[in-house]
């Protein structure tokens, strides 16, 4: 059985190798994005201001400018990023002040770190790559489980070491099998976190099933009259309805009759964008109906954990740098497992002609 094992991990591991790497670099550069921003940018490092007044002025600006362009929503300034972002149909993007005024605008995966999303969470091929990055996800878990059950009987050769002393076949497995041991636990975090993204409906059930509980009621649609809606106002009316939340995401309607909406975070919520809702009738820029994050069922609220999680927007720098860390480890993995499997086909006899 052990032997069967050792041959599943070290085939899967060398076919998977490259897309694990893939998806951990990319993963520990998209955990800096927010401080690459920040050195980018001098309006991203500056206080955001969430008075309604200066917030919907700069959203009634980007309106103005941007609204014949297909624009779907605005990323509000938050505490870690004091600029607002806009997103287009066509996948491109925008930069803003707080005010409203332009720092930069590109097309789709026109800029680095937006590729790099695109990279790790599509692989630059929309659904389908979606999927493959899902698949790869589930398979990292499989990988890690059996790669501790394979490293166990060699655990009294374990060593705190993050690379090998040379390119030999037997230092290349050990570093493999220490880089596996160090990293296990934060491994399968973001890989099950991972998974679960793709695959939310899975993982939703499987939540509900562990928290004993049902999903929250779903309420109806409400009804939205035609109009442009006045951001100032909603935003009030958002303050209104939860004033310890901040507001998050400016979304405007899809259809001629659709209703807007604003997400808010709310103080206890890891999500960096929330997920309370204020849907607004474009009619009257006044709240239709309210979605609260803290009604939600002990499930959802721990899927609404994952995310942030995945994405170590929760536990400050030492999560962070546990996460890069992690990220670079899966690399390494894949590296050094795809490496020792090679060496290990090079070495076998080869039949005669």
């Amino acid at each position: 059985m052990m032997r069967l094992m050792r041959t599943a991990h070290a085939w899967a591991g060398a076919v998977l190798s490259l897309l694990i790497a893939v998806l951990g670099l990319s993963g520990t550069l998209l955990v800096f994005k927010r401080d690459y921003l920040r050195a980018s940018f001098a309006a991203a490092r500056a206080d955001v201001d969430y008075a309604p007044e200066r917030m919907g002025a700069a959203l009634e600006a980007i309106e103005a400018r941007f609204a014949s362009e297909g624009l779907l929503y605005v990323t509000l300034a938050g505490p870690e990023l004091g600029i607002h972002k806009a997103v287009f149909a066509d996948g491109g993007a925008a930069y803003f002040d707080q005010d409203g005024a332009l720092l930069a605008r590109w097309g789709r995966n026109g800029r680095i770190e937006d590729w790099l999303f695109d990279l790790h969470h599509h692989l630059l091929a929309g659904e389908t790559g979606e999927l493959v990055a899902g698949v790869a996800a589930l398979a990292a878990i499989m990988l890690a489980l059996t790669g501790l059950i394979i490293a166990a009987p060699a655990l009294r050769r374990f060593a705190w070491r993050l690379s090998p002393r040379s390119p030999s076949r037997r230092d290349l497995l050990a570093s493999h099998r220490d880089l596996g041991l160090i990293f296990a636990a934060p491994i399968l975090l973001l890989a099950l976190t991972g998974a679960a993204m793709v695959f939310p409906d899975e993982a939703k059930a499987i939540l509900r099933a562990a928290t004993r509980s049902a999903p929250s009621a779903q309420a109806p649609s409400p009804a939205a009259g035609p109009g442009d809606v006045n951001w100032r106002l909603a935003l009030e009316e958002a303050h209104a309805a939860f004033p310890s939340a901040a507001p998050r995401i400016a979304s405007w309607p899809r259809s001629a009759n659709g209703p807007a909406s604003l997400r808010l975070r709310q103080p206890r919520e890891w999500h960096p964008n929330g997920r309370t809702y204020v849907t607004i009738d474009p009619a009257t820029s006044q709240a239709a109906a309210l979605a609260d994050s803290e009604a939600l069922s002990a499930g959802e609220r721990a899927f609404n954990a994952l995310y942030p999680l995945h994405g170590a927007f929760v536990g400050g720098r030492i999560y962070q740098a546990l996460s890069a860390l992690a990220g670079l480890a899966l690399a390494g993995l894949g590296l050094t497992g795809a490496w020792a499997f090679a060496a290990r086909q090079r070495r076998r006899p080869q039949p005669s002609p």
